[in-house]
């Protein structure tokens, strides 16, 4: 009987993972944990359960996971044992004993994410992993006009890629809360506050955001694309880099 519930907060870079889910001929970050708990529990396997899948390419500051088990563990040496085992670029920074009702998916409130954007000529190069290198003449006020469109409780079918399968096929409607784009040297931050996010959905609404800041849409078109519900008559989806998890807030 599993009577005992783990919480571990983990951060991981992106770049060489195929995303936080298990794939049969991809390294993932779920895969890693997983084979890192085995080994500290001689062989035994647990599934570990993540607050929601990353994309491949796509960063995370504080990854939220649980996993269940009969053993009771001591939380300190699981810290050490999963950073002992685990590549270096993914850490575990906290782990905690919580209550067996305690679900990291489904007890969440609420999800942040940061898209970065580097809106200079030339690349600077220790960037290049962890944003996007937009090259077209940008206009920031008219994006930061357009962002306040996509606060809210929206279906979001239009922004979601494999729109008939999964979440968004069960339901599309989405809130979020506040959608800030923050000043940074050389670029931009995006970031998005909400009860849930869609396969994709950021990154197809910084898109969106990107092409009405660059003349290629108009402020005008964006509800016009939430009334089609269709993906196809959305921009092209943001690249993974610039993508970041920041934070998953409980009660």
């Amino acid at each position: 009987m599993q009577n005992n519930c783990y919480k571990l907060t983990l951060s991981y870079d992106g770049t060489c993972y195929s995303g936080w889910q298990i794939q049969p001929n991809a390294p993932s970050i779920q895969q890693h944990l997983q084979e890192a708990l085995s080994s500290f529990l001689g062989g035994e396997h647990l599934p570990i359960i993540g607050s929601g899948r990353t994309d491949a390419g796509v960063h995370a500051l504080n990854q939220i996971a649980h996993f269940k088990t009969q053993h009771l563990l001591n939380p300190n040496r699981l810290l050490l044992a999963f950073n002992g085992l685990l590549p270096k670029d993914i850490r575990v920074k906290k782990v905690e004993t919580v209550s067996l009702d305690f679900h990291s998916q489904y007890s969440a409130l609420s999800k942040e994410y940061h898209y970065h954007l580097y809106l200079e000529r030339v690349m600077d190069p220790f960037k290049r992993l962890y944003a996007w290198h937009v090259l077209r003449k940008m206009n920031i006020p008219l994006l930061q006009q357009a962002a306040p469109l996509f606060v809210g409780t929206h279906d979001f079918t239009s922004f979601a890629n494999e729109p008939h399968t999964g979440a968004v096929a069960k339901n599309p409607v989405r809130t979020i809360y506040r959608l800030d784009g923050c000043p940074t040297e050389g670029g931009l931050r995006l970031e998005f506050e909400g009860n849930g996010f869609l396969y994709k959905m950021v990154r197809n609404i910084v898109g969106v955001l990107v092409d009405v800041a660059s003349g290629r849409l108009e402020i005008e078109d964006i509800p016009k694309i939430f009334k089609e519900k269709d993906r196809r008559k959305s921009s092209f989806a943001a690249p993974p880099q610039g993508l970041f998890l920041v934070k998953i807030n409980y009660r």
